[in-house]
């Protein structure tokens, strides 16, 4: 199961991965978004942001980007930051490796980025070193567990609260799984964020 924050063994595992970016003598955190774009979710998002004057890094899935070229081009055109996800959002880990970078390189047809997320989180070491040569690798410090039934909108919000520090890489989903408590906790995440004195940066 995911947790809030990784374990210090991945951050060995997958040397000059980003999973914290502390900027010195300022707050600044990441917002970051997985999964998406999809027409029922992305666009909500992409309002949100531009009400709270904020940019974000959204981590695409090559084929809703296929499906979805209007959307994907509406998170470029309003100042966002892209990132590779796979084509199909699968996991390395259970994938060989082959078949996995296969599918990474099918998403760059698509998605024009140096930035790479690996679904759930997971990839083999192998994969992580064949795909470092190409992009620069992007964890996360604090996933909010938006996309989980087990978790209340409020929950989620406390994530952000208890575990964001200078420099967090935070994950949402722009994904139906995740719309219930993604739709709650994000825009009061940044509103609580933005009274911390914290700044909004791209990766």
């Amino acid at each position: 199961m995911l947790i809030e924050q990784p374990p210090k063994l991945y951050r060995w595992l997958f040397p000059g991965a980003i999973w914290r970016k502390p900027v010195e003598g300022k707050k600044t955190v990441y917002l970051t978004f997985d999964d998406g774009p999809i027409p029922e979710i992305t666009p909500w998002v992409l309002d949100v942001l531009d009400k709270y004057d904020v940019k974000a890094t959204f981590f695409c899935v090559g084929d809703n980007v296929h499906k979805y070229p209007d959307i994907y081009k509406m998170v470029l055109d309003r100042g966002h930051q892209v990132g590779n996800h796979t084509f199909n959002h699968i996991q390395g880990i259970r994938k060989f490796s082959k078949r996995y970078l296969h599918n990474t390189m099918l998403a760059s047809r698509h998605i024009e980025s140096n930035l790479f997320r690996p679904p759930h989180g997971h990839m083999r070491i192998s994969q992580f070193f064949t795909l470092r040569r190409k992009y620069q690798i992007v964890m996360w410090d604090v996933v909010t567990r938006d996309y989980s039934k087990r978790m209340t909108p409020e929950q989620v919000l406390d994530n952000v609260k208890k575990y964001t520090r200078d420099g967090s890489v935070i994950v949402f989903h722009d994904s139906l799984k995740a719309e219930k408590n993604m739709k709650y906790a994000m825009p009061r995440s940044i509103e609580w964020l933005k009274e911390q004195g914290y700044t909004f940066e791209l990766i």
